[in-house]
């Protein structure tokens, strides 16, 4: 069964994420092997980061509590005279690193295994904390490189990739940068409302780009996961939608059916 959206899916954007990454990835390779062959060869890389991401949700929900005080009921005086702590008075969890999962899309020439042109698939851990750090690190490495970088945002969370100009109020972002016109970038803005878009591939020097239709992608994964057995319609997004947005989700999943009256 498809999604009820014509596009990306917000409801994946959660928990959800981490399966639906892999499988682009993995469907994305799919898809531009036959247009590759003989001369290039699609890969997933996968490469792990370590992030200390504190989740935003957590960050406002701390901002609204008053700074916790020390009353004298938890600590009672030593025989010495002085003030022994019992025990301690509060007990709360510590911000954790995590291992984090990236994989990528990597297309290499056959005859000498150089990378040609890296897809990512941005991550919420890409996109903030200590993982946007690594993140934009790696990136840097590779717009110094002679290989084009295709970044794919499909996340309303975190912050983009770094532009000169100003981005337009979109949910989702397609970039490339082609190595041969940098720092001019080809961006598609996407609606919630529109199709992911067919992007072109670039390639070696003399050799045509190829299609990679992301709608078709996106489609096949949700077709194949099931997801419109894991996701739950009657609810708002885990990340919730703007205002316009979400009136217009409303309708939309009220047109096929996935909202009653008065929910």
């Amino acid at each position: 069964m498809p999604s009820p959206f014509p596009g990306m899916d917000p409801y994946l954007e959660g928990s959800l994420w981490t399966s639906v990454h892999t499988q682009l990835a993995v469907e994305i390779q799919r898809q531009l092997m036959p247009l590759l062959r003989p001369r290039y060869v699609a890969l997933t890389n996968e490469r792990f980061v370590i992030a200390t991401v504190e989740d935003e949700s957590d960050e406002q929900r701390a901002n609204i509590y008053p700074d916790v005080s020390v009353s004298a009921d938890m600590l009672r005086p030593a025989r010495n005279g002085g003030v022994l702590a019992i025990s301690a008075p509060l007990h709360l969890a510590t911000v954790m690193p995590e291992v984090i999962a990236q994989i990528t899309v990597e297309i290499r020439d056959v005859s000498e295994r150089r990378l040609v042109t890296d897809i990512e698939i941005l991550s919420p851990a890409n996109k903030r904390g200590d993982g946007r750090i690594e993140y934009l690190a790696r990136r840097q490495r590779l717009l110094l490189s002679p290989a084009h970088l295709m970044e794919i945002d499909l996340l309303r969370a975190g912050q983009r990739v770094p532009m000169r100009q100003p981005l337009p109020s979109v949910p989702y972002f397609v970039f490339l940068s082609r190595a041969e016109k940098r720092p001019s970038t080809d961006v598609w803005p996407i609606r919630l409302s529109m199709p992911l878009p067919t992007v072109a591939v670039p390639l070696l020097a003399g050799d045509a780009d190829v299609p990679l239709d992301l709608q078709l992608a996106m489609s096949n994964v949700y077709d194949l996961a099931g997801y419109d057995l894991a996701v739950d319609y009657s609810g708002t997004p885990e990340w919730p939608l703007g205002s316009d947005d979400a009136v217009w989700a409303e309708g939309l999943l009220r047109q096929r059916g996935l909202r009653r009256g008065g929910e």
